[in-house]
């Protein structure tokens, strides 16, 4: 199959760098999949599981939180806030950010202040448990 060169940069360390078969992310307006060949284009990143099949078909999933993808050239590249692949993810600590941010929710109002925050933690929690479950 054909592929493309993907870089994923997070603000402390390159994820990935090499060729790729797909990549599948999140944005704000769904699931997006860039394949080789794909038309210059440039997106805003949500909060959601990303899945990658590098260049010898093998596919991994991580949790992406935020950021931007770019396509120009066949070259792919995401800048993320943060990105853990599966193998990365420490279930228990996610369970109890969860549990953490679920409990924050309830003793708020939506008009809170900090209520955003907290639903912005409770998506990440449960991203990374559905990527690592």
């Amino acid at each position: 199959m054909s592929t493309f060169h993907l870089q994923i940069v997070t603000p402390d360390r390159i994820a990935y760098d090499g060729e790729a078969e797909k990549i599948i992310v999140r944005t704000i307006n769904g699931d997006v999949c860039i394949l080789p060949h794909h038309i210059d284009y440039a997106v805003p990143l949500a909060i959601g599981e990303a899945k990658v099949t590098d260049g010898e078909g093998k596919t991994r999933s991580a949790a992406c939180n935020g950021g931007m993808l770019s396509v120009h050239d066949n070259q792919v590249k995401v800048i993320a806030i943060t990105y853990e692949w599966e193998d990365d993810i420490d279930l228990e600590r996610a369970q109890r950010a969860e549990s953490s941010a679920q409990e924050m929710l309830h003793s708020m109002k939506r008009e809170d202040r900090d209520f955003k925050v907290a639903e912005a933690r409770l998506k990440r929690a449960m991203t990374r448990i559905r990527v690592k479950g």
